[in-house]
């Protein structure tokens, strides 16, 4: 194992080295903190224990047998390592490392990813705070959604499908200075949703400062930035991106948006398909075309 153990970052690279001297009970919670990162960072000793399938009292006595005083302490290495932001060429090397030539491997190992990505939104915990986002969403008198890079596209994904249901939202998908013309659309109550991760940009710090000063609830979408900001946001929905280092996949999260706009046209039906008609009768003015699809019929 040294060998392997010289190539890896440095909290795999401490993990494996003390791998042989643990139990074995512990040195299944030492594989999960290896392959599992997000969900070490995110959830407590008891869920770590749940979704590992052993006790919090194993997980606890595993961070010690790795060399940690506690949990706490191996999270923050953990935080410490996975905030080092690796460059994209790193990560897709290490990516196709993992994946080969091949296509189709490529394509079994991103499948691979994202059954792990829609696992964790199965889950009951995530459940029950999804419905609390739905309510606070749908329940603001506008809604905010921020993100930069591949994120700001989901962003403007977003931003419409809401807007096409009813919703008024806008898509704050600017970086840099640019930035603070769309901040000034937040308005007292609005809601903020937040496609972020670690580490804490400025874009990112400047809004949550500015949804506090606006009274504007937030919801955090991310897999490691929850624990820098749990204290100034509502909400945070753990979606996993991938492994850890590696290649950033947003299947996840694509799918959590669309379950979004599902739940809420639900929760206010009749509106969001009026808001539909009217947006095939505007496609029709515009083309005569879209008119001969028609809209809706009412009984």
């Amino acid at each position: 194992m040294t060998d392997r153990t010289q190539q890896l970052p440095t909290f795999e690279s401490r993990v494996l080295a003390a791998f042989d001297t643990l139990a074995p009970a512990e040195q299944r919670i030492a594989r999960f903190f290896i392959d599992q990162k997000q969900a070490v960072l995110l959830n407590s000793a008891a869920q770590i224990a749940q979704l590992a399938g052993t006790s919090d009292a194993t997980v606890v006595r595993t961070a010690r047998a790795l060399g940690f005083e506690s949990l706490s302490t191996l999270r923050a290495a953990l935080l410490a390592e996975l905030t080092g932001m690796p460059s994209p060429g790193t990560r897709m090397e290490r990516t196709l490392a993992e994946t080969g030539g091949h296509a189709g491997d490529a394509l079994r190992h991103v499948m691979g990813i994202h059954d792990k990505a829609l696992e964790s939104l199965r889950h009951e915990q995530f459940a029950v705070s999804f419905e609390r986002c739905i309510d606070i969403l749908v329940g603001a008198p506008r809604r905010h959604v921020f993100g930069i890079g591949p994120s700001g596209a989901i962003a403007d994904y977003a931003s419409l499908q809401f807007n096409r249901i009813g919703l008024p939202t806008n898509a704050l998908s600017a970086s840099g200075i640019a930035l603070a013309d769309r901040l000034l659309w937040i308005g007292k109550g609005d809601a903020v949703l937040i496609m972020a991760y670690a580490p804490l940009y400025r874009e990112v710090e400047i809004l949550l400062e500015h949804a506090a000063q606006q009274d504007a609830p937030v919801i955090l979408i991310s897999d490691d930035l929850g624990p820098l900001v749990a204290d100034k946001v509502a909400e945070i929905l753990p979606v996993p991106r991938g492994n850890a280092d590696h290649l950033a996949m947003h299947g996840g999260t694509m799918v959590l948006i669309e379950a979004m706009i599902v739940a809420l046209a639900a929760k206010n039906k009749d509106a969001a398909i009026d808001s539909l008609d009217q947006l095939s009768t505007l496609r029709g003015s515009l083309d005569k075309a879209w008119a001969k699809r028609g809209t809706r019929k009412r009984k």
